[in-house]
């Protein structure tokens, strides 16, 4: 097995400011592409299968029906919103503010207690970027193949591997587009008019839309939608608090680094620090 050579990443020690001296920062940090690594556990098998489930709720949630009409529908034109057995009129939107404002509460005190949940397990840009970074774990193989592949040059390899891969990224992310505007035209209908050019210019658009939108920001972006882009994130940290859970550094336990002994198990390395 080939070892893919080790980097420093520690951070450069900060200087003190002295009054009157200027500075220079960059505003953003310089992106460094994250390579996953495919891991398994207690908490990864729960993730993914939130995930699934989740994906696999929007995926077929269109394509259900209730007596005549879809399960779920917002008819934007006939301004009736149908959920299954209840419709909902426009008049009648003080619900859904009631819904939003008990479902952020809900998510404040989530937050509170158990951290980060909604952005591990929930939040539509982790569950889509889980599906790319799944397919393509599948396409150009583990997180050392995938650095070993991208430091080659171009080959026959590379190129299939990379056009099979962004070919699934953007077929998924059509299905998502397919699909999303399939909440607010009946998707059977849709599926059918969309190769003919029947379909209404405003279904077009958004299929469009979301197609872009949904490549760019699972395929390419990631965690850089969650950091510059994501509003919850800005405002998250404030609802911790010392009993909140939290994955972080151990520094008590983690330092001084180095490396350990060959002779010493992985439990005599860690009680001797």
């Amino acid at each position: 097995m080939e070892k893919i050579p080790s980097h420093d990443i520690t951070p450069p020690t900060v200087g003190h400011h002295t009054p009157g001296e200027t500075t220079t920062q960059e505003m953003y940090a310089k992106r460094r592409h994250i390579y996953v690594r495919e891991i398994k556990g207690l908490f990864q098998k729960v993730r993914r299968s939130a995930n699934w489930a989740l994906m696999m709720g929007f995926f077929l949630l269109p394509w259900l029906n209730w007596g005549d009409r879809p399960a779920v529908w917002f008819d934007l034109a006939g301004r009736e919103f149908h959920i299954f057995a209840a419709t909902f009129y426009p008049q009648e939107f003080v619900l859904l503010s009631w819904l939003l404002i008990i479902c952020a509460f809900g998510l404040f005190f989530i937050t509170v207690f158990a951290g980060r949940v909604w952005c591990g397990y929930t939040c539509p840009q982790s569950v889509w970027t889980f599906l790319f970074i799944w397919l393509e774990h599948r396409i150009e193989g583990s997180r050392n193949q995938r650095i070993k592949l991208d430091n080659q040059p171009m080959n026959a390899n590379k190129a299939w591997r990379k056009g099979a891969k962004h070919t699934a990224w953007l077929l998924i992310a059509l299905a998502t587009g397919v699909t999303f505007v399939g909440y607010f035209t009946p998707i059977r209908e849709l599926v059918m008019e969309l190769p003919t050019l029947e379909a209404h210019g405003w279904s077009y658009f958004w299929v469009g839309f979301f197609l872009v939108f949904t490549y760019l920001n699972a395929g390419w972006l990631r965690e850089q939608v969650c950091i510059y882009m994501c509003p919850y994130a800005r405002f998250q940290s404030v609802m911790f608090d010392r009993d909140t859970l939290i994955v972080s550094y151990d520094e008590a336990r983690g330092e001084p680094r180095g490396r350990r002994k060959k002779s010493l198990s992985h439990t005599q390395a860690r009680e001797a620090g």
